[in-house]
């Protein structure tokens, strides 16, 4: 008690700090804090999970009552991830102009309006302007979110928080499986467009909640406001000491001289966002190419891999196992979510543990054997005349392993890992450009898997998917680096080093060839 009631003594002449100088570390308080403002942020995911959730089921019942074709049912699923494209391309300048937090409300209220208008529709063309306006929200919420948790956490487990978007993204396509099945028995005219327009509920909640929270440290610094920075920095940080190594880093990286201890100060155009394309496209380093080409590339594997045509049209895969009912389709469709769910809720808490590449390189090994096993079952069925059990087994329990491995490690990694590797002044617009990746591919693969089906066979499109998966694997192991435990700030340091590595290693193959034929 004689220690805690002596005031500090002025050691400013020696050198020496006190404890009032930093003020005892609140770990807990601070966690909690971030985990808050991420978990907030995070939820703007749900709005994309419940509809590629929902229309799973809810496509049935469309085709059925306003009697579209399957290439129109295709259309319908796979549109709404190109419409994204113009939200994602939009989010990332919108995002520098007004803060990541107002782009999260925008994102919010623009997919309000377009389920609103989805559920209302009387026809087919109104369907699809609805689905139009939902997924530009769509396309917002996911380019912003996953920068906005990047950029307010810290180093030290940035991989859990930064994984929350995709566990929100299966949160939301659970929701939609359960909504499928709870809805299926209302008459046919009603029940999908309860399904759709339920949508309208978590975002119009989501955009008033995110209004609590505050606005990204590094979007602060780029606008020059040090102090509201350092006021964050503080909330989500475990100590004094490492709020201010973070903000000194972030000024690093925006052009601001670390001295630099006035509230507000004046930011070149650059550090605002201005003119970065030429440096992230036309005359990038070598380290900033080799991070473009990593933060895409991991975005367009991701979906090349065939996940959407898995959780979009599991019912139709079940079909053509043998599971005809409407009912037990769908209820085997809701396994698919949960089995989602707990396994992305489990990837979580081993990003920061284990690492990102050890989790994405076993995560698409076990998709590749699932698939491959998947395609084997489906081909079984497809070629019996009889029910083959243990083939519509096999199919069921390969559904279900390829969820689960895609959980543990491609799905979240890539948002994880393409949200943190970007330089500071290019983050923004990084992200946009591997979301619009994301959402082109996503779309093409959804719009062409029955067509795909059609075409070679439902188990030889698995078999294909596994192919491409099998490339996936390839691209990792040689392109990707470990960035655990790094700050944002030292990504481009990072992939300077490993791209030099490369070359070097390079060299030394050359070399080590020509010094055999040489000898031969």
């Amino acid at each position: 008690m004689e220690m805690a009631d002596r005031k500090p003594q002025n050691t400013e002449a020696s050198g020496q700090k006190t404890i009032a100088d930093f003020d005892p570390p609140k770990a807990p308080k601070t966690k909690k804090f971030a985990i808050a403002c991420a978990t907030l942020a995070s939820m703007t995911s749900i709005l994309l999970g419940y509809d590629i959730g929902v229309m799973s089921g809810a496509s049935l019942f469309i085709k059925e009552n306003l009697k579209i074709t399957d290439v129109q049912v295709e259309v319908l699923n796979g549109t709404l991830n190109l419409y994204s494209l113009i939200g994602s391309a939009l989010a990332g300048r919108t995002s520098d102009w007004i803060g990541r937090r107002y782009t999260i409300v925008l994102s919010g209220a623009i997919f309000f309006a377009g389920a609103l208008l989805m559920g209302f529709a009387p026809n087919y063309a109104f369907l699809m302007f609805g689905r139009f306006i939902a997924g530009v929200g769509v396309g917002y919420a996911l380019m912003i979110a996953p920068v906005y948790t990047a950029e307010i956490s810290p180093a030290s487990f940035r991989g859990l928080l930064t994984s929350f978007p995709e566990v929100f993204v299966n949160v939301g396509i659970l929701l939609g499986y359960v909504s499928n099945y709870a809805l299926s028995k209302l008459p046919i005219h009603l029940n999908w467009r309860i399904m759709l327009g339920l949508g309208a509920v978590p975002s119009l909640f989501l955009a008033v909640g995110v209004l609590a929270m505050p606005e990204s440290p590094r979007w602060l610094v780029m606008q020059g406001r040090l102090g509201d920075a350092r006021k964050v920095l503080n909330k989500t940080s475990c100590t004094h000491e490492e709020a201010q190594l973070r903000l000194d880093e972030i000024k690093e990286a925006a052009g601001i001289p670390k001295e630099s201890n006035e509230d507000i100060v004046q930011v070149s155009k650059k550090s605002k966002g201005e003119g970065v394309w030429k440096d992230l496209i036309v005359r990038p380093t070598p380290a900033v190419r080799h991070i473009l080409i990593a933060g895409v590339g991991i975005h367009f594997f991701q979906q090349i891999s065939g996940i959407d045509s898995v959780v979009l049209y599991s019912p139709r895969i079940f079909e053509k196992a043998g599971i005809t009912s409407y009912n037990d389709k769908l209820l085997a469709t809701v396994a698919v979510g949960v089995v989602k769910t707990i396994f992305i809720l489990v990837a979580t808490f081993m990003l920061d543990k284990f690492g990102r590449r050890p989790l994405l390189l076993t995560s698409v090994g076990g998709m590749i054997f699932s698939l491959t096993l998947l395609g084997v079952g489906l081909t079984v069925v497809d070629h019996s005349h009889g029910k083959v059990q243990w083939a519509v087994a096999l199919c069921i329990a390969m559904v279900m392993f390829n969820v689960a491995f895609f959980s543990i490690g491609l799905g979240p990694v890539t948002w994880v890992y393409s949200s943190e590797i970007y330089p500071l002044q290019l983050r923004a617009q990084g992200c946009a450009m591997g979301v619009a990746m994301n959402r082109v591919m996503s779309g093409v693969i959804s719009m062409t898997f029955i067509s795909l089906y059609k075409a070679i066979t439902i188990g030889g499109a698995f078999f294909l998917y596994a192919g491409t998966s099998s490339i996936a694997f390839i691209f990792f192991y040689t392109m990707l680096p470990e960035t655990q435990g790094r700050t944002l700030e030292d990504m481009e340091l990072l992939f300077g080093k490993y791209h030099k590595w490369r070359q070097a290693n390079a060299m030394l193959k050359k070399k080590e060839a020509a010094e055999k034929s040489q000898s031969a």
